[in-house]
């Protein structure tokens, strides 16, 4: 009898609610033929959950059945870009969004050699950097736990928690064979998303790749929602200082939030569309650029490779379309979808659903569907004559090239004789504009002189002579593969 009411009751809720999934989601003047469909449908899903969660061979946990439904559902049906989001992965979810959290600051890898958890380098300002944390020293132990045999994301879910909670780690410090034992108190670790070159004496990123030719340059690893923000000072700080070019670096760059791609492009373009969406249950938007806070008095190239997806293709994209930058690099990943998070459980659980496609100002295609052929129109190509592959071998050279140079340390970054040639054929685009801007200047006040006019005083020309390879071999850091902050 007991079992008969529990029966009836998850058969009663379950189908409660797919009356009103049906209500929801069907049109008015579809609605009666299609409410019947979906309840047929659901009273199987109902049948189906009851018979196992009765009769098969060993008890089961009833959400995970759930949570294995939905996520079976979303695997054969929807694209890869859509998936459900359990409570317990929640956390890590908006995490990774907000690019922020409560732990040390640490970047951190498994070493390979002493299978124990390393520090790529410690970030600057944070509890672990404090407590003296450098690039280099091993965490031997974490809670009194060793850290051999632990994955990367154990240790990392160890040393995250909640600011203001300590947690206790035992380190041994490069060049050194002693044990030190350190009771960090956590605190919010904001992760940049805007980096430069290397770090500078006093621990903040140096932006201008060239002070002699005064050329930037700026690397975008994730679209948070600080990003826009903290890219708006950068230049602003640049600004100051007289860039006249800006190398914009959006290699691996995998994407966040399609606003501040939007906030973005627009510091950059003057007017004109910067993207459109398209769904099926709603109506196309369009995002434009507005003038003010623009900045346009220079030149730029924007650094892409197959790794660059989604918001970073909507960056190149806007920017290449309205000619305001060239592209540099090769072929984008091909992620033209929106994800919608939509809220479960009162937020307790997510669905992160693409609910639309987005389109560039050109109104061509960015995203790659699986039946995709290359000879098809797809990602962000290149600018004509800038199209640069690195090989596998390459890329796993820039790799170790820019962990080297992410490194937090006193002094020069380690030496290397990697050479990014995306990043030099960037730096040739770039001299070549400058040169072509500063002959254009030497011509008018030629021609002043040469129809005997006195040159105009409100005006000041500086005339420099711009070396075609200077700065070409001064190189930028990027992404650690398996590497987390903690």
């Amino acid at each position: 009898m007991r079992f008969e009411c529990r029966r009836l009751t998850w058969t009663v809720a379950l189908t409660l609610i797919s009356v009103l999934l049906a209500l929801k989601t069907v049109r008015a003047d579809e609605q009666s033929n299609k409410n019947e469909d979906v309840l047929d449908l659901m009273k199987v899903f109902v049948d189906t959950f009851e018979q196992i969660d009765r009769n098969y061979v060993k008890g089961l946990d009833r959400r995970q059945l759930v949570e294995a439904a939905i996520r079976g559902m979303i695997r054969e049906q929807l694209d890869q870009y859509s998936n459900y989001i359990s409570r317990d992965d929640l956390k890590n979810f908006n995490q990774q969004v907000e690019q922020e959290f409560g732990g040390i600051g640490i970047q951190v890898q498994i070493d390979s050699e002493t299978k124990r958890l390393m520090v790529i380098s410690p970030l600057p300002g944070t509890p672990a950097y404090e407590v003296g944390v450098r690039a280099g020293d091993l965490i031997m132990q974490v809670e009194g736990k060793s850290t051999i045999g632990m994955t990367l994301q154990q240790a990392v879910n160890i040393l995250k928690g909640k600011p203001g909670e300590s947690v206790n780690i035992t380190v041994k410090h490069i060049g050194s064979d002693e044990l030190s034992p350190l009771k960090i108190v956590r605190a919010i670790i904001k992760v940049a998303t805007v980096l430069g070159d290397t770090y500078n004496d006093n621990n903040t990123w140096n932006f201008m790749l060239d002070d002699k030719q005064k050329i930037g340059f700026i690397r975008l690893t994730h679209f948070s929602r600080r990003t826009a923000g903290d890219l708006l000072e950068v230049l602003e700080v640049l600004k100051r200082e007289g860039m006249k070019g800006l190398v914009l670096d959006l290699r691996f760059n995998p994407g966040g939030l399609l606003s501040q791609a939007v906030k973005v492009s627009n510091l950059f373009v003057e007017s004109g569309k910067i993207v459109s969406t398209k769904g099926r249950n709603s109506r196309e938007r369009v995002w434009s650029a507005t003038k003010d806070g623009t900045f346009t008095e220079f030149p730029v190239a924007v650094l892409v490779n197959r790794y660059s997806a989604s918001a970073s293709e909507i960056v190149s994209a806007c920017l290449q379309d309205h000619k305001r930058a060239i592209v540099v690099g090769e072929r984008t990943w091909g992620k033209g979808s929106v994800q919608n998070v939509i809220e479960l459980e009162r937020g307790s659980s997510a669905l992160k659903l693409t609910t639309a496609s987005y389109h560039r100002p050109s109104g061509k295609n960015i995203h790659r569907y699986n039946d995709a052929k290359e000879s098809d129109v797809w990602g962000v190509m290149p600018d004509e004559g800038y199209t640069l592959k690195y090989s596998v071998e390459e890329m796993k050279k820039y790799y170790k090239y820019r962990q080297k140079r992410d490194v937090l340390r006193k002094g020069q970054p380690l030496k290397s004789d990697f050479v990014d040639r995306q990043l030099n054929m960037a730096l040739e685009y770039i001299h070549d504009k400058l040169k072509a801007k500063t002959t254009a200047t030497n011509t008018k006040l030629g021609d002043e002189f040469k129809n005997n006019k006195k040159p105009n005083n409100d005006k000041k020309y500086k005339i420099s002579k711009i070396s075609g390879n200077a700065a070409s071999q001064r190189l930028r850091p990027l992404l650690f593969p398996r590497t987390q902050a903690a």
